[in-house]
């Protein structure tokens, strides 16, 4: 699994790229966030409505399955920047050096490849569900009321394109980590070690305690 990991700033070009697409990232799992939250609340008006009123709420289904799109798919590049999706540490936290960045550039290279052929894949995707001269430009919805369902079949492309731009990235890094030999590059998540992820875990709490006393 992934461990704590951090990323790196400084004044380079890459740096700022990476702070860049950073904001859109952090905006999108915003969006993600909210979409938990608008379930939530659908939740609770539909439960309310069949209990008190005998009514639920009208496409439930419906909208659980456009809001998917969102969980699914808009958080996974700011979690691709720190480092959070799953991967081998056991392995890779033997390398070090040259070795180590090597490593991290081949699987993220393979992982890019993926990802484009997915960003061609979902928007052929999505091209067959849109049409300029269909009601809704639509040419499928869904079941109960009919939502059109091309807006949630193109977040998958817009996310795999954000994703792919931080794998790019993080091939820049990591590339000019192994031809320049740096020990720790910008841009590219570094895992930490356990007494270091201890270390910022107790300082965090401590933060958390202190801000509480205060209160």
């Amino acid at each position: 699994m992934a461990g704590s990991a951090s990323v790196l700033e400084d004044g380079s070009r890459l740096s700022q790229l990476d702070r860049g697409l950073l904001r859109l990232e952090r905006l999108m799992a915003l969006l993600c966030g909210l979409a938990v939250f608008s379930l939530m609340f659908l939740a609770v008006i539909s439960v309310s409505g069949r209990n008190l009123f005998n009514a639920p709420l009208p496409g439930y289904v419906d909208w659980i399955e456009q809001a998917m799109a969102l969980i699914a798919f808009l958080a996974i590049s700011y979690t691709q920047r720190d480092g959070g999706h799953i991967r081998m540490d056991i392995l890779v936290g033997r390398l070090s050096g040259r070795a180590l960045w090597a490593a991290e550039f081949l699987t993220t290279l393979a992982a890019f490849a993926l990802m484009v052929l997915l960003v061609w894949g979902t928007w052929s995707h999505f091209d067959r569900s849109f049409d300029f001269n269909a009601p809704l430009w639509s040419r499928d919805s869904s079941i109960d009321i009919g939502i059109p369902i091309w807006p949630a079949k193109l977040l998958a492309p817009i996310a795999f394109a954000v994703l792919s731009a931080r794998m790019a990235l993080q091939l820049w890094g990591y590339g000019r980590a192994f031809v320049l030999g740096l020990v720790e590059p910008v841009a590219v998540p570094l895992v930490q070690s356990a007494a270091a992820q201890a270390a910022e875990e107790a300082a965090h709490v401590g933060d958390l305690g202190d801000n509480g006393g205060q209160r």
